[in-house]
């Protein structure tokens, strides 16, 4: 999506596609380590309750969405482009991004009868549409703070007070979170059965698909910041104070309703937000304010194609794990061993693997970014 400054209609804000350009080269980092058992902390998703800095990657993404889809569509209002062929490019464009999560998960069998549905893909579909939508309706902060407020506290209760069929209450009949006990995954084990990443349970489950549009209202009232007529230094201290208010929150809230990745869990939105406010905030100083352009090339590279970029690594990690080098052993798992070979540190190794990884991936988007093709959805 592009993004203009309220002031300059045409100007990209080169912020957010630093900061998503980071962000998406993180998460194909993060996603296709040699090894995810031998991995540095960092770079692995915490197992349950908690946060490492991989976590904040998909909620950062998110949050971008929602930051790049005001601008969007405040520049396509400007145009004179009406609110129903707006709503109607919305929908085309997150039945797209919904069908390549469908690929992207199913490649290269796809066997239906246990084709995963959720993934990040269709999540980013589904909330991109449903904040495109809630955007077009009203443009009010008010309304959307307000949206904000029943998607968090409401999930919290939803997870907190209702009975969990079979298990009972949480937080009286069972642990607060239970990893299968819970309702999130209640209801994906109806819904989809045998075809939940983690078998009992998908942490992109549709339950935990209200809190992440809180995620995307976050980005969307940040935006409304970044066009307000402000100085760009006032605009920089809002986003600091933002992003401090919202780590306190989530810590805060944490103790009544862990922060959880996998859950989405309302505490973990504030939390993450603060983060990718913070983020925002430093990426907005390099390059609004300071106006710096050296060392930012690569992550333009991958910025500027961010979902080409991830459906590309998704694409040929999952063409390495297919092909077969010898016996049972695969193409992707002959390159780590090799590297483990002459890295005899499996941590170490495993992050090479994965730097090298992201290397190959950045050669084919660098072309388009030199080409000035921008795959748009």
């Amino acid at each position: 999506m592009k993004a203009s400054t309220a002031g300059s209609p045409g100007k990209r804000l080169v912020s957010l596609d630093l900061l998503r350009g980071i962000t998406i080269a993180f998460m194909i980092l993060v996603n296709n380590n040699g090894d995810g058992e031998k991995a540095f902390w960092a770079l692995k998703h915490t197992q349950w309750n908690g946060f490492t800095p991989t976590d904040l990657v998909f909620p950062t993404f998110l949050f971008l969405v929602g930051v790049s889809l005001v601008f969007s569509t405040e520049s396509r209002l400007a145009k004179g482009d009406t609110q129903l062929s707006i709503a109607l490019h919305a929908l085309r464009r997150g039945v797209i991004l919904f069908g390549l999560g469908l690929v992207v998960n199913g490649y290269p069998q796809f066997v239906w009868s246990s084709l995963r549905i959720y993934g990040v893909l269709p999540r980013i579909a589904l909330c991109y549409l449903i904040g495109s939508l809630i955007y077009l309706v009203s443009r009010r902060a008010s309304v959307h703070i307000a949206i904000l407020a029943v998607a968090l506290v409401g999930y919290y209760i939803l997870m907190r007070f209702v009975p969990v069929p079979g298990y009972g209450i949480p937080g009286r009949d069972i642990p607060l979170l239970d990893k299968d006990a819970n309702l999130v995954a209640f209801i994906d084990r109806h819904l989809f059965p045998g075809r939940l990443y983690e078998g009992t349970r998908d942490p992109e489950g549709l339950l935990s698909t209200l809190p992440a549009i809180g995620t995307l209202l976050c980005g969307v009232l940040t935006a409304r910041w970044l066009r307000s007529a402000v100085s760009l230094q006032q605009k920089l201290r809002g986003l600091v104070i933002a992003g401090v208010v919202g780590l306190a929150a989530g810590g805060i809230w944490n103790f009544w309703f862990p922060v959880n990745k996998k859950l989405w869990t309302s505490s973990y939105v504030l939390y993450a937000a603060g983060w990718s406010l913070l983020a925002l905030a430093v990426c907005f100083w390099i390059a609004e304010i300071r106006q710096q352009k050296k060392g930012l090339y690569p992550w333009l590279v991958f910025g500027t194609n961010a979902i080409a970029a991830y459906v590309f690594a998704e694409l040929f990690q999952s063409t390495l794990n297919a092909i077969q080098v010898s016996g049972s052993l695969s193409l992707q798992r002959w390159i780590y061993l090799r590297i483990l070979a002459a890295v005899p540190w499996p941590a170490w190794a495993s992050l090479l693997y994965s730097l090298c990884f992201v290397a190959v991936c950045f050669i084919p988007i660098a072309i388009l970014y030199r080409k000035r093709i921008f795959i748009k959805i």
